[in-house]
């Protein structure tokens, strides 16, 4: 899967805006600028440099530059962002400034919101389609509240789609690559009536499988996904407008295979836990990989024994957002519906043996309703105030095949149901010409349950239906002062308390004390910034943060006959950090964007499992872990270069970029850790000057750098995610 490797500042969104897809010259006096950038973060438009909260922003012409099509790929665009995969299947966990929720189950709710034209995403694995036709991203570090319509201790990931556009226009990109890889998108927007205008945009992904099956050599990876999106954008009058959101997509791709990190002796399929002597050595090539199913595990979960490790999931969704202005006020009501059908099938210990081969049958719905009332007006005083509804429910069917190493599999049914409701809104007030200060609060109320989780192992009851459910009510906010000393130059300074749901460890478990909830966790976050544009040509913006994190919600394990077994628990941590970006223009042309963050986290309060005792011993063994450092890349850097000129009437882009990500510390101990590593991308972009076509060759992973991006232990088998070779490719866009 190739990932996003441009690094951008919240100033360096103009650097990268200005190469677009024709590479047209920028005007000489463009050159050495940097345009300003117009942000919704807020629920306002505001000009990014304007706004004391840490963020970062990425165009759309970016994202497709860099081949980025989900949100993974976004883990190298920002500073202190890391999206770690759930083995093969590619479901996100997103950490953020090392606020994270490390979980391959579907019913827990992530640290970090993703919200696609304001619609929320709640379920992480909600957020698996295809990203195209984006006009920017934005993404907000810090817990979020008091402007969205879920609470998060991490952060937010805003995702905004092109309008329709008054004329009409039409685009396409096709995109070729190694191993067969295929991409297209296109467009067409215009007016449909007098008040009306619309847009259709498609988008499909094709092919890209490089992995083998180390015994037969079949490929593994191939994508096979496509979404659409309509918009309608009616503006009945200058007071009230309408922006209908239509969309869904299907995914039908090969998951990414994992390979063996170490020795893997299988067993005879007797429950003895004696290996029969076969052994699959440790793979040196990260390309190699295994799987296979049983017949009983195949025919339970409707695929044919010679399946490949894959999904068949379908998703779509609608939204209304309406907007009314009042005299001095802004009225904004959003309605939103989601749905997902996932059946996803993973070989998690990457080999024939069938020791621990896993099925996902998950149907999610979401609907939910937003109301807010904003001030207007240029006045000192501005707020926004607002009511936010939803309801999930979710039906998911987990089963996991055992048959070779414990003579069993196991299957997990249940349905969860969670609402919520809340109150919140921010105000902010210049007390005087170069001073501001902002408050904000939210009141919450969810309640989360558990209904009918019922376990069986061969098909012999573990656990009959049962039900559990929580419930939380906090009261989170901001407080925060801004100073501008000069017209060039903000300094901040916040607290903010987040919260994040508790819920349930939905894992296979034969006791009822393996599903109750664990409880919610609250983020303090203390932080200080500035932003400033010491000349046209240069941006430069800094952040510092202290996090009291209290409940932090950890995974961790029991220890049950079999060995250890997930479970989620709480615990109490810190964590401070900093984060310094720059965009600079220096001359004609030339475009340079720099950022480096660096964090560190310690647990004050935390009883963990013993978890080599417990494989070695199938006894419970706890270990006091305060003091211990919380796992997660300490360091991360990035930076993009490109130079626009041109040459007997053609317009020339030549840009790389590249991401440096820290040694990954793994709390299974030091072999799971994921090793430091670097990666660079590089294009050059071609058309005529007064055309509107172009062409770009690209290759990503320019030095074909071999890396990981995570690494576990399932039964009897440790395995690891590698990310994607080298690949080079060309892209052709036409515009009209």
């Amino acid at each position: 899967m190739n990932r996003l490797l441009v690094s951008v500042s919240v100033g360096a969104l103009a650097a990268l805006c200005s190469t677009t897809a024709m590479a047209q010259q920028a005007s000489p006096e463009r050159a050495t600028t940097i345009d300003e950038v117009i942000i919704t973060a807020q629920r306002r438009e505001q000009a990014a440099q304007d706004v004391g909260i840490a963020l970062s922003v990425l165009s759309g012409e970016s994202l497709t530059q860099q081949g980025v099509t989900n949100v993974n790929q976004l883990q190298n665009a920002t500073p202190n962002l890391e999206v770690e995969p759930a083995f093969g299947g590619g479901a996100a966990q997103f950490r953020l400034r090392g606020v994270g929720f490390q979980d391959y189950a579907s019913n827990n709710s992530p640290t970090v919101g993703v919200y696609v034209n304001e619609v929320a995403y709640p379920v992480p694995v909600m957020t698996q389609g295809l990203i195209f036709d984006i006009d920017r991203v934005e993404v907000l570090r810090g817990p979020q509240g008091t402007l969205y319509g879920r609470n998060t201790t991490g952060g937010a990931i805003s995702l905004v789609t092109k309008r329709p556009t008054e004329d009409l226009s039409a685009g396409l990109m096709t995109e070729w690559g190694s191993q067969d890889q295929f991409r297209a998108e296109g467009h067409v927007s215009g007016p449909l009536a007098a008040t009306v205008r619309g847009r259709l945009a498609v988008s499909t992904e094709q092919g890209g499988a490089w992995q083998r099956h180390r015994d037969t050599g079949e490929s593994l990876g191939d994508a096979d996904r496509s979404g659409a999106r309509a918009l309608i954008d009616w503006t009945p009058s200058d007071r009230l407008s309408f922006l209908l959101d239509v969309h869904g997509g299907i995914d039908k791709s090969e998951n990414q295979g994992l390979y063996l990190i170490s020795d893997f002796l299988t067993r005879d399929g007797d429950g003895d836990g004696v290996s029969n002597g076969v052994v699959i050595p440790a793979d040196k090539d990260r390309s190699k990989t295994g799987w296979g199913l049983s017949p009983r595990f195949a025919a339970e979960i409707g695929r044919d024994v010679n399946a490949k490790p894959g999904r068949d999931n379908a998703s779509w969704g609608t939204s209304l957002n309406a907007n009314l202005a009042l005299n001095g006020l802004s009225l904004s009501s959003i309605s939103s519906f989601e749905t997902l059908k996932r059946r996803e099938y993973g070989d998690w210990d990457a080999s024939a043996s069938v020791e621990a081969d896993t099925f996902f049958g998950s149907d999610v719905d979401v609907i939910s309703q937003e109301l807010r009332l904003a001030s207007d007006n240029d006045n000192a005083l501005t707020w926004v105030a607002g009511f936010y509804y939803s309801r999930q429910e979710l039906n998911e069917r987990y089963s996991s095949d055992f048959i070779d190493i414990y003579g069993t599999y196991a299957q997990v049914a249940y349905d969860q149901k969670v609402e919520s409701w809340s109150l919140f809104g921010q105000a902010e007030y210049a007390f005087a010409e170069r001073w501001k200060a902002i408050l904000g609060l939210r009141y919450e109320e969810e309640t989360r349950k558990l209904e009918g989780f019922g376990s069986a192992f061969g098909g012999a009851t573990a656990l009959p239906p049962t039900s559990v459910d929580t419930r939380m009510t906090p009261l989170t906010g901001k407080a925060a002062l801004e100073f501008k000393p000069s017209d060039n130059l903000l300094i901040y300074g916040s607290v903010s308390r987040g919260a994040k749901s508790g819920g349930f460890t939905t894992y296979n478990t034969g006791d009822r004390s393996g599903i109750e909830p664990f409880d919610p966790e609250i983020l303090w976050a203390y932080e200080v910034g500035f932003k400033a544009d010491p000349s046209r040509a240069v941006q430069v913006n800094g952040a510092a943060y202290y996090y009291d994190y209290n409940g932090q919600q950890v995974l961790s394990a029991v220890c049950g006959a079999n060995g250890p077994v997930g479970r989620f628990t709480n615990a109490d941590s810190k964590i401070y950090g900093a984060e310094l970006e720059g965009v600079f223009r220096p001359t004609a042309g030339l475009r340079i964007s720099q950022n480096v963050s660096y964090k560190q986290g310690e647990y004050t309060d935390f009883i963990d499992l013993d978890i080599p005792a417990c494989q070695q011993t199938r006894t419970t063994v706890l270990i006091d872990k305060s003091g211990d450092e919380i796992p997660f890349p300490a360091l991360s850097y990035g930076g993009s270069i490109s130079y626009d000129w041109s040459v007997s009437g053609f317009a020339v882009t030549a840009e790389t970029n590249y991401a440096y990500r820290d040694e990954y510390p793994s709390w299974l101990g030091a072999k799971y850790d994921v090793e430091a590593y670097w990666l660079a991308n590089a294009s050059v972009t071609v058309g005529p000057e007064d055309a509107n076509w172009s062409v770009t060759f690209w290759a990503r992973n320019l030095f074909d750098q071999d890396y990981d991006l995570t690494r576990n232990f399932f039964t009897n088998a440790s395995i690891a995610q590698p990310g994607r070779p080298r690949t080079i490719g060309a892209r052709l866009s036409l515009q009209y």
